[in-house]
């Protein structure tokens, strides 16, 4: 039975089919509602255990708990990082979800298994990486690293100053277009259409004051990489371009793993001690981290970063810092 509004407003039942089936169009769209990264890291960890069902002579879906469980104890075997096997987890729980099964697999004991093993690490000293934070200190010599007499080093500037400046994920820094770029007298507006946290595409706007520094001056460096894609007659599409080994422009835009790769490159060139360990979110680190020891309000530092006020990861952030101003061991006669 289907239901249909009376004039009034009202609702009244009426003859007909129970419902429509989705169109094709309806379910891409459903399909593209989750963020593409995630879809391919969600489709490699279910194409995963789905092989390993197999291989055991087990239902992928719907999972039963033994299986679950009996998964993720395989993969601690393999000493897998605990957040590999949590996003393992959350892949097999949306394959749930998405084919229709009703509630979702139980994961209590594949859980225990997980915090067990992530004790088991902890107590061998593989306690969780991070990447460091790109603070002004690495940035300049990551600056300086990039050659401004070659396309691919004024870019890699403003890859990297941008990206600072910004607070920006490295997938917000591949999708950005010249037109997302607006010039005042007060510096530079740079509009960001879509993020991680903005998957309804309302977009945002982060106002970049003007540097005090040349060389990482957000706003003279942007504007030299825009004046070296004028002189290829570039001045629409994508921002971040791809350069080939020659130094040659090429059509299209860098993606998000080519700007971590670019990043890395750039702290190796460097001399960085841990280059290895340098990342692109080393890039959004490092911005609060250097606002945070300028004392700027937590409130102001998550909203320019796009994080919630309450945000753990940027309250992460800002108390390593605090660690430091305001320990309990500074200014006691050591």
């Amino acid at each position: 039975m289907t239901i249909t509004p009376r004039a009034s407003g009202e609702l009244t039942p009426a003859s007909g089919q129970p419902g429509i089936e989705l169109s094709a169009s309806a379910r891409e769209r459903i399909r593209q509602s989750v963020p593409e990264n995630t879809r391919r890291a969600y489709a490699r960890q279910l194409d995963r255990f789905t092989a390993w069902c197999t291989e055991h002579d087990v239902a992928a879906l719907p999972a039963d708990p033994g299986t679950l469980t009996e998964y993720v104890n395989h993969l601690a075997d393999l000493d897998q990082a605990p957040a590999s096997i949590e996003q393992a987890i959350a892949a097999i729980r949306t394959a749930h979800r998405v084919s229709g099964y009703k509630g979702q697999p139980d994961t209590e004991g594949a859980l225990r298994v997980l915090k067990a093993h992530r004790r088991e690490r902890a107590e061998k000293g593989q306690s969780k990486r991070q990447a460091p934070p790109v603070t002004l200190d690495p940035l300049r010599s990551m600056v300086t690293a990039a050659d401004p007499a070659t396309l691919a080093g004024r870019r890699d500037r403003a890859l990297l100053v941008l990206g600072f400046a910004m607070m920006a994920r490295r997938s917000e820094l591949a999708a950005l277009r010249i037109e997302d770029l607006a010039f005042s007298d007060d510096g530079l507006t740079v509009t960001i259409r879509k993020s991680k946290t903005d998957q309804d595409a309302h977009g945002a706007t982060v106002q970049i004051p003007h540097g005090v520094h040349p060389d990482t001056d957000p706003v003279r460096v942007t504007r030299a990489w825009l004046a070296a894609l004028a002189e290829h007659d570039v001045t629409s599409g994508p921002l971040l371009r791809r350069i080939n080994r020659w130094d040659q422009l090429q059509p299209g835009g860098m993606s998000g793993a080519a700007v971590n790769e670019r990043v890395q490159r750039l702290a190796q060139l460097a001399g960085l001690e841990g280059a290895a360990d340098f990342t692109a979110h080393g890039l959004r680190a490092g911005g609060p981290t250097e606002a945070a020891k300028a004392g700027h309000p937590v409130s102001f530092i998550a909203e320019h970063g796009r994080w919630s006020k309450n945000s753990p990861q940027v309250l992460e952030y800002i108390r390593a810092v605090d660690r430091w101003r305001d320990n309990p061991m500074r200014g006691i006669g050591l």
